[in-house]
């Protein structure tokens, strides 16, 4: 592999989600990533330098995204792997058999980090599922566990009921859509926030301030978004199957967002959500 096919400035950064448990600032998500192709990308980013990779069991890839880390050479314990519990498998029992299957599905002993995937509201069963996390946690079956796309309100009963508050909210946050509520939220009550969808699926790069950030440093308009992630702290997992892209992901070391960048880059917010609203997705995701 030629140094020309490696980052220039490899992001190093991690954030120490739980005690003990250090997490890439930037991994791979893998969401619509066909299961058949997932291996590849997963080894390739590998290759590259990514040692951080989100799926979930409704994304129906996990085992591709597991073969890729098993047979990587990569010492498993330098790789964060992070899956999600479908609404249809919410519940206490349903959950720890849904992460029983996950694991073998992977084929890994256990989960760097494991997440409730929506609120679900229809149902209303995800304070019994963060107790079988609870419980997956206690026993040391997890290394961390945390929720995705949780509103203020979650997170606030969870810190008024439950034993453990999550280590990660996963959410869909860009430039277009920042979440300042979630985001306090959760920096109220210690919980890292993870950025899905980080880029606006790509809507998001055309913005003026982040074409003005990225001529003046020389970068890409996705390097300035990714490069607005890091420095709000978030941890953040930029989908892409290209190896070009995968490099420039992850080449973000060389340059930094003066204040009155980032500043100007917070003024693109129009809560433009571009996913499901976690108010009332409730799909099943089992098919």
């Amino acid at each position: 592999m030629s140094a020309a096919a490696l980052p220039a400035a490899p992001i190093t950064a991690t954030v120490e989600i739980a005690p003990g448990v250090h997490v890439p600032q930037v991994g791979l998500g893998v969401f619509q990533v066909a299961a058949d192709d997932v291996q590849p990308v997963v080894e390739e980013a590998l290759e590259v330098g990514y040692r951080h990779f989100d799926t979930a069991a409704a994304y129906n890839n996990e085992a591709g995204v597991g073969a890729a880390v098993r047979v990587s050479g990569v010492p498993r314990e330098d790789v964060v792997v992070t899956s999600k519990l479908r609404n249809g498998e919410q519940g206490y029992e349903s959950a720890l058999r849904a992460y029983a299957d996950t694991c073998q599905r992977l084929g890994l002993d256990r989960l760097d980090l494991y997440l409730i995937h929506w609120p679900n509201p229809e149902a209303g069963l995800w304070p019994q599922s963060w107790r079988a996390f609870e419980r997956l946690r206690a026993d040391d079956d997890v290394r961390a566990i945390g929720v995705s796309n949780f509103l203020p309100e979650h997170l606030r009963r969870l810190a008024a009921e439950a034993q453990v508050l999550p280590a990660v909210n996963q959410v869909e946050l860009h430039p277009t859509h920042t979440r300042p509520d979630v985001v306090a939220a959760c920096r109220d009550l210690g919980i890292v926030v993870e950025s899905y969808s980080p880029m606006g699926q790509g809507q998001d790069l055309g913005g003026a301030p982040v074409l003005a950030a990225a001529a003046a440093h020389g970068v890409t308009p996705a390097q300035v978004v990714l490069r607005w992630h890091l420095q709000h702290g978030y941890v953040v997992i930029p989908k892409t199957t290209s190896r070009a892209r995968l490099v420039e992901n992850l080449d973000l070391d060389s340059f930094e967002l003066a204040p009155e960048e980032m500043a100007a880059i917070d003024d693109l917010d129009a809560g433009r959500r571009i996913g499901n609203d976690p108010s009332t997705f409730s799909i099943s995701q089992i098919r």
